[in-house]
C-alpha cells in the first residue's frame, strides 16, 4: 500500500493530478513529519477509504507513532471546528463569532507534537473543509512561528492533491456502479 498504488488508479484523464501526487510527496521543502502528517490528516478528511488506506501506510513509514495519532487528532478536531467557525462566518453576523465556541478542543493546545507542525496539519484540513476563518487563523500561527509563506503554500499543495486523488477515485468507482 502506498502513494505509488494511488497513482497506479488513477486514470489517464488525471494524469495532472498522478503527476502532482508523485511530485507532493518525493520533492517537498516540508520536513519528513510536516509533510507525511499533512498527508494523514488530509487522507483522513477526504473521508475516502482507499486514500487513506493507501496513504496512511506510507505514512507511517515516516511518521512516530505520536505524530500518527496527532495527524489523526488535527483532522479529527478541524472535522468540528471546520464546521462551527464555517457557519459562524457565513451567517453574516458578527455576534456569533464573539460567543464562547463552548467546545472541547485541548488537543490544539497539546498535540503531542510540534505545535506547527500540528497547526500545519490543521490548515491543511481547514483547506479541505473549506473553512476560511479557521485557515486564516492557523496561518496567522504558523507565520508567527516563523513558518514561510512557501511552507504554508506547499501544506496547501499536498491538501490540493490529496483531495482531488480522492474526488477522482471516489468519482470513477461511483461511474462503475452506474
Amino acid at each position: 500500500m502506498s502513494v505509488d498504488n494511488l497513482k497506479a488508479l488513477l486514470p489517464d484523464y488525471a494524469k495532472d493530478t498522478r503527476l502532482n501526487l508523485g511530485s507532493v510527496t518525493t520533492t517537498s521543502a516540508l520536513t519528513d513529519q510536516q509533510l507525511w502528517g499533512t498527508a494523514l490528516a488530509c487522507a483522513l478528511a477526504t473521508r475516502s477509504a482507499k486514500v487513506i488506506a493507501e496513504i496512511s501506510a506510507d505514512a507511517a513509514d515516516h511518521l512516530s507513532a505520536e505524530a500518527f495519532t496527532a495527524a489523526k487528532a488535527a483532522a479529527s478536531i478541524m472535522a468540528m471546528n471546520n464546521v462551527y467557525y464555517r457557519a459562524t462566518h457565513l451567517i453574516g453576523d458578527e455576534t456569533y463569532a464573539t460567543l464562547p465556541a463552548r467546545l472541547r478542543m485541548t488537543v490544539i493546545g497539546n498535540p503531542g507534537v510540534d505545535k506547527a507542525d500540528f497547526e500545519l496539519w490543521c490548515l491543511a484540513v481547514s483547506a479541505i473543509n473549506g473553512c476560511g476563518r479557521c485557515l486564516e487563523s492557523h496561518e496567522q500561527v504558523l507565520r508567527g512561528a516563523g513558518l514561510s509563506k512557501e511552507l504554508v503554500q506547499e501544506a496547501l499543495r499536498v491538501a490540493a492533491v490529496i483531495n482531488a486523488t480522492a474526488a477522482t477515485l471516489e468519482a470513477e468507482a461511483a461511474l462503475v456502479t452506474v
